[in-house]
């Protein structure tokens, strides 16, 4: 799994590790379309980015406002909130939310404002579902066809190991930023 921290260079390299395309890359990112992260996973982003102090110039300041306002420093880390303003509809919000400047993980974001080969699919995407969709298909079969000589599991919360006392879950919190 990529750290929610990473940058499209890194995770060019690691897709590549795997004979996965940019193109593959960027559609099966495109699977935080569902879901929800952790406070935890965007707080770098909204205090300390790079390590600066400072909040992460990538990001749209009224989505970021929404962000302070549900994840502030003092904030239990756990509270959660959906990766996309859609979240639990699979579609292409998650790439329009990108060319806004709204993507929630620094993963995300860093493939519309770090890259221009991952810039230009995230575009292609946010503007065609259609083409999103195959793309996503594509990768998916891609990914299904890798070889693991050990065992994995498919885990009911991907946070912890199937059979572990489930993680303390506070909050769950709708974000939604809708004014474009």
């Amino acid at each position: 799994m990529p750290s929610p921290r990473a940058n499209a260079t890194a995770l060019i390299r690691l897709f590549a590790g795997y004979n996965l395309s940019v193109i593959d890359l960027v559609a099966l990112s495109g699977s935080h379309s569902i879901g929800e992260a952790r406070c935890f996973s965007v707080m770098f982003r909204l205090y300390n980015q790079s390590g600066s102090g400072r909040p992460d110039p990538h990001m749209d300041p009224a989505y970021r406002g929404a962000l302070n306002a549900l994840c502030p420093l003092t904030v239990d880390q756990n509270v959660t909130a959906g990766m996309d303003a859609t979240p639990v509809v699979f579609d292409n919000q998650y790439f329009k939310d990108l060319v806004h400047l709204r993507g929630f993980l620094n993963s995300d974001q860093t493939l519309f404002s770090d890259n221009p080969f991952t810039r230009a699919m995230v575009k292609r995407f946010s503007e065609d579902q259609d083409a999103f969709f195959r793309a996503f298909a594509e990768g998916m079969v891609k990914m299904g066809e890798l070889q693991n000589p050990s065992k994995g599991e498919i885990r009911a919360n991907c946070r912890v190991a199937n059979g572990s006392p489930p993680p303390l879950r506070n909050h769950v919190a709708p974000l939604r930023v809708l004014d474009f």
